[in-house]
């Protein structure tokens, strides 16, 4: 099928970007991410500079390979990340607009390819349990109810992508830390340090100049986990919580 894309390019940050048009025949069986590949051969053989985007282990797992897609994060199905996109889902002759994510806490670094380093520094800064647990014990030595372990691997199916930052029209980041903080948070082993690492993610996320949640869904809707937003109710009441019982 031959396809007209129309695709953003940023020689850096600090440069003004445009969408250049381009035309490149794909096969219905490639992913979309083989489809740049096919582009960027084209381009290589023109002489030209290629399209650089971001990707990794593109089985989906990741989420290194970010873009939006036609005006939605990560493209037009539901619960899948851009590389498992495939080409069948378009037709012949469609006009594919692809950018990078755009938010003011993400800055373009070249074409399609964005800093995400914001959400390291919040991990960064409480993502973890630093508590010293001595010894391996049994696995089952700690009871933990089937509720609080099914939300806790729920919330922590989260890979950090940020389609949740990009599909957000203020630019939050309230979803990806809601769901570092509820996987921990849940269980025992991540309680002693909870009111603590509540405070000071949400801090780090201010920081770095995400904007707030207004409780319009989008995140949800464009995150390729189902992340729920559940997981912004619990870090509001978490954060609500530990800074009245905090000294």
């Amino acid at each position: 099928m031959r396809l007209n894309l129309k695709i953003w390019r940023q020689s850096d940050s600090s440069s003004k970007g445009n969408f250049e048009k381009y035309q490149v025949t794909a096969n219905e069986h490639m992913s979309f991410l083989e489809m740049l590949d096919v582009l960027n051969e084209q381009l290589i053989s023109d002489r030209k500079d290629p399209v650089a985007f971001d990707h990794d282990c593109r089985e989906g797992i990741c989420g290194a390979c970010s873009l939006v897609i036609n005006g939605r994060p990560h493209g037009p199905n539901s619960g899948t990340t851009t590389c498992q996109l495939h080409m069948r889902f378009f037709k012949e002759g469609d006009e594919i607009v692809i950018e990078p994510f755009r938010a003011r806490s993400f800055p373009v670094i070249k074409d399609l390819v964005v800093d995400r380093s914001a959400f390291d520094r919040i991990i960064q800064a409480g993502g973890y349990i630093s508590v010293n647990t001595g010894q391996a014990v049994d696995g089952n030595a700690i009871p933990v109810s089937r509720e609080c372990s099914s939300k806790s691997f729920d919330a922590a199916a989260c890979i950090g992508c940020g389609a949740c930052v990009a599909a957000c029209p203020n630019g939050s980041a309230m979803l990806f830390v809601g769901a570092k903080v509820s996987h921990l948070g849940l269980l025992p082993q991540g309680k002693i340090e909870h009111p603590r690492r509540v405070q000071n993610m949400v801090k780090q996320m201010d920081e770095e100049g995400f904007g707030n949640c207004s409780n319009v869904g989008a995140c949800e809707s464009e995150c390729p986990k189902g992340i729920s937003l559940e997981n912004i109710a619990r870090l509001n009441r978490s954060l609500i919580g530990s800074v009245l019982t905090s000294d």
